[in-house]
């Protein structure tokens, strides 16, 4: 009995030291929680939401430059005659050939950006494609003036490296965010491309009324090259690979995260079961809806705004930038529940994606319509906002979903998404150009009801096919192998046990 007491008595001494051990470093965690640089991957996810930034503010200057590159301009003749003339003077249908010509280049690169970033680092393709996005575009405007066929050229060749990014993140996060993170990692992320059109298309407007046109594609190239400078530097492939990373964080994300069995360029992704996954059509059909809307506002509403309500480029730019505001917000919001309601229990992870995907988009198809028997210019921009900001909501659900259902081929699968997402800014702008022939509030309502119904198509493909567990082909244990875990999570004969990776850390 003596001998069963001082075993008993070291193994509580033991466990208090160890709990007491683990207060101490949880303590220090949370005193030093303001220098959110020792957290490695917060550092990775701030550095990502200004790439983001970079990456829809070189993607929409074109949509406020063209206003202004249209727009008629007092022109003295020779006879000293004072005309009104455009400086390019374009039809609808040439307008929205420029306007989508990026997305040309952008549908390409989708897939092998993917397979790239999953072969070589997601951190290094991200640099490239947007370091040479914000070289092109400084060329951008000595190539409009020469001939319009260079100015689409090069935007289709910007479209060709900015395509790389979106999947090169999920090559990103697979490695760098931990299972309970997911949400919130991403979609910080992600909400830099809301920011960056929240604060681009003012700032555009601005530019162009300071220093003309021009100027909005020198300022925002230039800002491209030094962000791309600062990522090239700090960020690396993995947590493994990053000199800066506490033990305690890195020991955190593999064990939430699972470690890699296999490097990089040997991963093979098991394309035909891919494919057949309706999961995977689940994710590609919410990512195509939610694009259809966000890209034809994009590229139209300061358009639509100078067409129905009259407003000049320099107004434009600022109201049409609230509803972008709305989404950045949200975005933020959104990642934190769907993690909060995740960690608590309350609904299984499927349940969660789904909930915030097609909530948001049945009520982004009501705004819409709403938006479009807007007598006001402030009932618009209300209506656009709340469907634009709701748009948060379903980022959190079918963005991420990729990590959820397929960790290591996540990046592929973010191409593909992202290739079939890219189609809308390829048709939008030419069927919008076709449609607003007369620049009427009646045909623009025309466009407003097609992006509701896209929404509402999206919101029953995903209610009825999305999942969120590890699908059965993700990992099968054998030569194939692409991705392994440690003691942190299960793993059986047809993958991962999904609910091993649900823990909870403070770290």
């Amino acid at each position: 009995m003596n001998e069963d007491n001082t075993v008993s008595d070291d193994l509580k001494r033991q466990a208090a030291m160890f709990y007491n051990s683990t207060q101490r470093e949880q303590t220090k965690d949370y005193q030093m929680t303001w220098c959110f640089w020792r957290r490695r991957r917060l550092v990775v996810a701030l550095l990502a939401f200004f790439g983001f930034f970079n990456v829809y503010a070189l993607r929409v200057n074109l949509s406020v430059a063209v206003v202004a590159m249209t727009e008629p301009v007092a022109t003295t003749l020779d006879n000293g005659t004072v005309v009104y003339i455009p400086e390019f003077d374009w039809s609808s249908q040439t307008k929205g050939l420029v306007l989508s010509s990026f997305f040309y280049g952008y549908l390409v690169t989708q897939l092998p950006g993917g397979w790239l970033a999953a072969k070589i680092g997601g951190n290094r393709v991200f640099a490239i494609g947007i370091g040479a996005t914000s070289l092109l575009t400084l060329f951008t405007p000595p190539l409009a003036h020469t001939s319009t066929a260079l100015l689409i050229a090069v935007r289709v060749v910007e479209g060709l490296f900015e395509g790389v990014t979106y999947p090169c993140i999920h090559a990103v996060w697979s490695r760098w965010a931990p299972a309970s993170e997911r949400a919130r990692l991403a979609t910080f992320a992600f909400s830099g491309s809301y920011a960056g059109t929240v604060v681009s298309m003012p700032v555009c407007s601005l530019l162009t009324q300071y220093t003309g046109w021009p100027g909005i594609f020198y300022v925002f190239g230039i800002m491209g090259l030094v962000w791309t400078t600062i990522w090239w530097l700090v960020v690396k492939e993995s947590p493994e690979k990053d000199p800066h990373i506490t033990p305690a964080e890195l020991k955190y994300i593999q064990d939430s995260r699972g470690t890699q069995a296999v490097e990089g360029s040997k991963i093979r992704h098991p394309w035909s079961k891919m494919l057949k996954s309706a999961p995977v059509w689940a994710i590609v059909m919410a990512h195509f809806s939610e694009n259809w809307g966000f890209y034809t506002l994009l590229t139209f509403l300061p358009t639509f705004m100078q067409d129905v309500f009259k407003f000049k480029t320099s107004q434009t730019g600022f109201l049409a930038a609230v509803p972008y505001l709305a989404m950045a917000i949200v975005l933020q919001v959104a990642g934190h529940i769907a993690d909060w309601l995740l960690r608590r229990g309350v609904m299984s992870r499927t349940n969660i994606r789904k909930l915030f995907n097609c909530g948001a988009f049945l009520s982004q198809t009501i705004f819409m319509v709403a938006a479009a028997y807007a007598s006001t210019v402030t009932w618009c921009i209300v209506y656009l906002t709340i469907a634009v900001g709701l748009g948060g909501f379903a980022w959190s659900g079918f963005s991420v979903n990729h990590l959820d259902i397929a960790p290591p081929h996540a990046s592929v699968l973010m191409g593909l998404s992202n290739t079939i997402a890219t189609l809308p800014g390829i048709i939008s702008p030419p069927l919008a150009g076709s449609i607003v022939t007369d620049k009427s509030a009646e045909q623009w309502r025309y466009v407003f009801f097609l992006s509701s119904g896209i929404y509402l198509l999206g919101a029953a493909v995903y209610g009825a096919w999305s999942s969120a567990e590890l699908q059965p082909w993700v990992l099968e244990l054998d030569s194939d192998a692409s991705f392994d875990t440690d003691g942190a999570s299960v793993t059986t004969a047809r993958g991962y046990d999904n609910k091993a990776l649900d823990q909870n850390s403070e770290m």
